[in-house]
């Protein structure tokens, strides 16, 4: 009862990923960003395709054909800058909350004017999950089974609470800054109308000393 219960709760666990592919050129750059909390895994697979002139289809590429995979930070700082095989597993942890950048450029060395082979890349980005090996769960009993799994509940429902609190403090953020924003505004809205008002009463005392001077008043 008590597995069932915990597998009852784990179908109800959203994983936080990215799962996608794209094309790029052979000696082209393409990055992704990710909004990342603080003091959270993030881990990317990534496998790469290349155009068969052939076949006319995306094949797997030669094990020579690599990707340097860089992750900056929101303060521009380099925390992950390795080559990888055409198909491999990468990780970070950040340690600021923000933006990252994930970048992949293949390591090709042909020329850019020679390098015309089309490249696809499937990338799958997950975001603060642990995964549970079912091969371990297997090996072990039924009540390690379950603390195992209650253990691994425990860690996804941590990551749950530190996006929530995440998104939290985003919101917070947002909101001081609409607040100075209308602040602004109002405070633009008040110069504006202090210079009218004086451009009006400047108008006025103009024309009065126009009168005056040719003696119309």
């Amino acid at each position: 009862m008590k597995s069932q219960l915990i597998g009852f709760l784990m179908s109800f666990w959203i994983s936080f990923s990215l799962a996608l592919y794209f094309h790029s050129g052979e000696r082209e750059e393409k990055c992704v960003i990710e909004d990342v909390p603080s003091d959270t895994l993030v881990t990317g697979n990534y496998k790469v395709q290349k155009w068969d002139m052939h076949k006319q289809d995306f094949l797997d590429s030669a094990p020579g054909l690599g990707m340097f995979v860089t992750v900056t930070t929101p303060t521009s700082e380099v925390i992950l800058s390795k080559l990888y095989g055409p198909t491999a597993t990468f990780s970070f942890t950040s340690y600021l909350s923000g933006e990252h950048i994930i970048c992949l450029q293949s390591n090709s060395t042909r020329l850019v004017a020679f390098a015309g082979s089309k490249l696809r890349i499937h990338l799958d980005i997950r975001i603060g999950e642990h995964f549970l090996d079912e091969a371990v769960v297997q090996a072990k009993d039924k009540v390690n089974k379950v603390n195992v799994r209650i253990e691994h509940l425990l860690e996804q429902i941590h990551h749950i609470s530190k996006e929530q609190n995440y998104e939290r403090e985003r919101e917070e953020k947002f909101r001081k800054t609409s607040e100075q924003t209308n602040r602004n505004i109002l405070w633009w809205a008040v110069v504006q109308t202090l210079i009218l008002v004086s451009i009006g009463i400047w108008q006025i005392k103009s024309l009065r000393d126009f009168f005056i001077a040719k003696k119309l008043v």
